[in-house]
């Protein structure tokens, strides 16, 4: 049987959710995973027993880095799996002597790769020095593990296209959601949610700035803002001003996502870049219509063949305002829900992730065991 380790450094945030749902669906088909880690703040009990709680609290952690390694090492697994930047930094430090196979997922970019340059344009602005420096790093470490698992085609492109990673050293793997039970809307779209990092990356100013412009806001329609940030202070200033006031409600950071998900109308997420949002294949399997912009994974998630889409480029606020006007006045989003429901059940069933995983994995381990049994 292989011996799957996975880890993480963060607590929260996508690449953490689909790690607990992908380890938990591999242990209940007898799989034996371990996650190294933070406490998840979502849905720690679905890895009861099968957590080892560590912290690698940054980069330059060397000390916090080598306990990590030892900590796998000594579990003795066939398979190493980082879930974000920095485990991908730590497990590259296993590659000497014998070892387990080494995979990591390419979850996202830096905040400040924009659209275009990410796409490949040759006329566009380039990130900062510091952000071609961990992208760098990041060149650097793809080609030390064995695979990386990229969750979106756009971002497999742009590994091999801006950091040259050969295309051997890819895999394509989608995300994978909590099962749920389609609740398309019952009538027009009127209560949107927003999920997400209050950061300049997701758009939260650029939401409630269209939302503002005229004749975009019915008269009964209503924002609920799930997420913190350091850019909330702002949205709640934002939000107080006519006609957004009364209508929005922040939250924050709330571990009840799907629920929230099943109680509004329809999610919008106007983020700059995204790979594949596990949100939006969350709201997909709740069968709720989705606006987001079109950047990164997100139009192969959400363009259905002949069923209206809302994907205004990344920034633009004119845009995504007449979206939005499309939005709220879609007249069967019900229908638009379903068909996003039936595609989030083909392609981000934790069974299907599960199985793709466990295929790599054995293939991956089979090629490193006589390194390790020696």
């Amino acid at each position: 049987m292989t011996r799957i380790a996975y880890l993480l450094t963060q607590d929260r945030g996508g690449p953490v959710d689909v790690t607990v749902r992908l380890a938990a669906t591999l242990a209940a088909d007898g799989a034996d995973v371990r996650v190294f880690g933070p406490v998840p703040a979502r849905g720690a009990s679905l890895i009861e027993g099968r957590h080892e709680e560590l912290t690698v609290g940054g980069k330059e952690d060397v000390a916090a880095a080598g306990w990590a390694r030892a900590a796998i090492r000594a579990w003795r697994p066939d398979v190493v799996h980082a879930q974000d930047r920095r485990a991908g930094l730590v497990i590259a430090g296993l590659r000497f002597g014998p070892r387990p196979a080494l995979v990591q997922t390419y979850h996202g970019v830096p905040d400040d790769v924009a659209e275009p340059w990410f796409r490949g344009s040759r006329r566009s602005a380039g990130p900062s020095v510091y952000t071609r420096t961990v992208l760098a790093a990041d060149a650097i470490v793809a080609r030390l593990l064995d695979r990386t698992v990229v969750p979106a085609e756009a971002m497999g492109a742009f590994l091999r296209r801006r950091l040259r990673v050969p295309a051997g050293r890819l895999a394509h793997i989608d995300n994978c959601v909590e099962p749920a039970s389609p609740n398309p809307p019952r009538g027009p779209v009127r209560h949107l949610v927003f999920v997400g990092l209050l950061v300049e990356r997701k758009g939260i100013l650029d939401l409630l700035a269209a939302l503002a412009l005229p004749g975009v806001l019915p008269l009964d329609a209503r924002l609920t803002v799930v997420g913190d940030g350091p850019q909330r202070a702002s949205a709640e200033q934002a939000a107080q001003q006519p006609p957004l006031a009364g209508r929005v409600t922040f939250l924050g950071f709330r571990p009840d996502v799907p629920a929230l998900l099943t109680d509004a109308d329809a999610l919008v997420l106007p983020s700059t870049m995204e790979q594949q949002p596990l949100v939006v294949a969350e709201a997909m399997a709740a069968g709720k219509p989705v606006l987001a912009t079109a950047t990164g994974g997100v139009p192969a998630m959400l363009d259905l063949p002949g069923s209206p889409s809302f994907l205004p480029p990344p920034g633009d606020i004119p845009a995504l305002a007449d979206a939005l006007r499309a939005l709220f006045a879609e007249r069967d989003p019900a229908r638009l829900g379903r068909l996003l429901a039936e595609r989030a059940h083909t392609r981000y069933r934790p069974e299907a992730c599960a199985r793709r995983h466990l295929a790599l994995y054995d293939q991956l381990a089979a090629q490193c065991r006589p390194a390790n049994h020696v």
